[in-house]
């Protein structure tokens, strides 16, 4: 047995190519309906090529050989001699299920990173925006301020202006003309094109206004103010402040690489500083009979996703893999780095923040406590400083800020954030949280 984890573009693509060679097949995924982020939807949810979805869906409703296990939430895995063991929560039950081989597509969540008034209600991330109305047809607010820095922000805004939400800007901190250093992948992938044809189209029919090279550099509760940033996001000068009363702030993506983590799946920094897992060819991870596709190999959106879930099924048969999909797989693997060169985040906006501004939401630890911690308290690491303040042990348990309390410590230090503290902080021995109850009804 085959269990894919994960029901976004790259699990769903593994999974329809993984049933047709005959192999039985479990799906096992955290969210109600598959689709993962890119697809989650009650109805159809204006995008380019939106509508692709269905022959995935269709594969994982009617294939005989293929179990959905949905609104799963995998806490623990434990690999045997032969087998692995996944231990997973579900209706409140804990359960667990022992499959030959395993196909990681974890997927990412949204980048954040800290402005003073983040913790404000109504600042959220585009990707929480989007889920609302996927998910629930619920809008974020009446006045949706859209920033950060990435091509995600324009589906982002064109789903909520489509669905009638008031957009009141799109800004981007980065100038498109960026994109001019990367020739080779904008000549391999002319479909992007297209792309972003539709876009600039759908922003012109809705009226949606874009800034660029200016970010949100504080929230009030009823206006933003913008400033004016340089390509490492320092701030150059307030230009305006904007009424709404939601700010959607995102800054690329962070994989989910908890589970692979824990079954001891090698993990790499990428370029830009995220852990990322290292895959080869195959998309074969460090470990045996545990292959990785999608978000958690390096971020490169759905299209790419899509290709490493179908090479990682074919892989996981023990079949062979054309020069076509390989071809695919490198020219879009192409265009996911130029993404990186267009839209790097710096650490510029460390000068955003004010002493009393929070860093870590979940316990409410500003930057002047991490900083006295380094100060006064000698704390050299993310993790020392942690154990001084508490930042990162709420509830995301230092998914969202440890990250960013590293970038403050090492410019504190003047010290790089080493690859093995980048690696520690994205680790958990826990995948999600259990409570000892479920537990022991488990074992029961």
């Amino acid at each position: 047995m085959i269990a894919i984890v994960g029901a976004g573009p790259a699990g769903l693509a593994a999974a329809m190519t993984a049933a047709q060679g005959g192999e039985e097949i479990v799906v096992i995924d955290s969210a109600p309906r598959p689709g993962g982020q890119y697809w989650r939807h009650l109805n159809q949810v204006e995008g380019y090529k939106s509508g692709r979805s269905e022959k995935y869906f269709e594969a994982l409703r009617e294939r005989k050989n293929v179990i959905h296990i949905s609104g799963a939430q995998i806490w623990s895995a434990v690999p045997g001699e032969n087998s692995i063991t996944l231990n997973y929560l579900a209706d409140g039950i804990e359960s667990s299920i022992t499959v030959q081989k395993i196909i990681l597509a974890t997927g990412a969540h949204d980048r954040a990173i800290p402005f003073t008034g983040w913790e404000r209600p109504g600042v959220m991330t585009p990707g929480a925006a989007q889920a609302l109305l996927k998910g629930h047809n619920v809008m974020a607010g009446q006045q949706i301020l859209i920033t950060g820095t990435g091509p995600f922000l324009l589906p982002v805004a064109v789903g909520l202006a489509a669905a009638g939400a008031d957009v009141v800007g799109i800004v981007e901190a980065h100038s498109p003309l960026r994109w001019l250093m990367s020739p080779v992948a904008l000549a391999l992938n002319p479909q992007k094109a297209l792309e972003l044809l539709y876009y600039i189209r759908k922003i012109a029919k809705y009226k949606l206004k874009i800034r660029f090279n200016q970010a949100v550099v504080a929230f009030d509760g009823k206006s933003a103010t913008i400033a004016k940033v340089s390509k490492d996001l320092t701030t150059k000068k307030i230009v305006s402040k904007v009424h709404c009363d939601v700010v959607a702030a995102g800054w690329g993506f962070s994989p989910d690489v908890t589970l692979g983590g824990i079954l001891g799946c090698k993990q790499i920094v990428d370029l830009d500083g995220t852990v990322i897992f290292a895959v080869d060819n195959h998309q074969r991870s460090s470990q045996p009979n545990i292959w990785i596709a999608g978000e958690a190999t390096g971020i490169g959106g759905a299209d790419l996703a899509l290709i490493e879930g179908r090479i990682a099924g074919l892989s996981a048969l023990g079949l062979g893999i054309s020069l076509r999909l390989r071809f695919q797989r490198y020219r879009l693997q192409k265009f996911a780095r130029a993404l990186q060169v267009s839209y790097p985040v710096g650490n510029g906006w460390q000068g955003w923040l004010r002493s009393e501004s929070k860093v870590c939401r979940c316990e409410e630890v500003s930057l002047g406590e991490i900083c006295s911690s380094v100060t006064e308290l000698s704390a050299n690491d993310a993790r020392t400083s942690k154990l001084f303040t508490r930042a990162g042990m709420g509830m995301c348990q230092g998914r969202i800020c440890s990250r960013n309390v590293s970038e403050i410590i090492g410019v504190q230090t003047q010290c790089q954030v080493t690859d093995q503290e980048r690696i520690a902080y994205s680790n958990r021995p826990i995948a999600a949280p259990i409570s000892l109850g479920a537990l022991t009804d488990g074992i029961k």
